[in-house]
């Protein structure tokens, strides 16, 4: 379990409540995961909050979810990736164009599609006589990162 030390609420100038640590801490993994939403990240870029530094600032501080201590609490990992790239001003400006969300949106369901299929093709025997091990062994010699290598005997 995560321990909240008590940090310091710089508005008030006060320290910070195990209560309101632990608040700040549901507000800023909920909002890394909706960094996980191309979509979201076109709305915030068409409203200009990438232009504004503090905002900036704000993400650049939010790379301790990368921790993890940290990472281990998200549901939806990719949102560190686009995290990672909010870091660059160039992907920042590049966000506020429809077309560049949509497709980042339609590789994320790509991706999320191939890996779904991988797994289950994986986990899943093949082989009638129920020999598992050697199912997988046999698609693990097949296949190197979703590539089918051709073997000539």
């Amino acid at each position: 379990m995560l321990t909240f030390a008590k940090g310091w609420n710089y508005l008030s100038g006060v320290p910070e409540t195990e209560e309101q640590h632990r608040l700040r801490f549901q507000v800023e993994l909920e909002f890394v995961q909706c960094l996980g939403n191309p979509n979201y990240l076109n709305f915030l870029a068409q409203r200009g909050y990438f232009k504004d530094s503090t905002f900036v600032n704000y993400l650049k501080y939010l790379l301790y979810w990368k921790e993890p201590e940290y990472a281990k609490y998200l549901k939806y990992p990719m949102c560190l990736y686009f995290l990672d790239l909010l870091q660059y001003e160039h992907f920042r400006r590049e966000l506020v164009n429809a077309q560049c969300s949509k497709f980042i949106d339609d590789q994320q369901i790509l991706l999320w599609q191939h890996y779904t299929r991988r797994r289950s093709r994986l986990l899943t025997p093949t082989n009638t006589n129920g020999n598992t091990e050697q199912t997988l062994n046999n698609q693990n010699n097949n296949q190197s990162n979703g590539h089918i290598n051709n073997k000539i005997s």
